[in-house]
């Protein structure tokens, strides 16, 4: 008998200030990694889909975006284009 099947992993790349498409207020979203891995008997082998996503953190809605996108905005959270976050960004200091 072969027991195989997919797993999912969800990673937090940044936190960026932004300021929402739907409600319009200016918070907090988060930056986020969808990775659906196949797996054989029970162990993760190769990723069969990767997706990308921002969530606002006031209303709560989720907008999809390309690999590029999420590139894009994760070299941003880092301050720079090629920088690369894991985790939580520092925000610039607004005066």
């Amino acid at each position: 008998m072969i027991i195989f099947g997919t797993k999912g992993y969800l990673y937090q790349l940044a936190i960026l200030t932004l300021v929402c498409g739907n409600c319009g207020n200016p918070s907090a979203h988060t930056l986020k990694k969808r990775v659906t891995k196949f797996t054989l008997f029970f162990v993760p082998l190769f990723p069969i889909s990767t997706k990308y996503a921002t969530q606002c953190t006031f209303c709560g809605i989720e907008h999809r975006l390309t690999g590029e996108q999420a590139d894009q905005m994760q070299a941003q959270a880092a301050g720079g284009p090629s920088g690369q976050s894991y985790g939580q960004s520092q925000q610039p200091h607004q005066h």
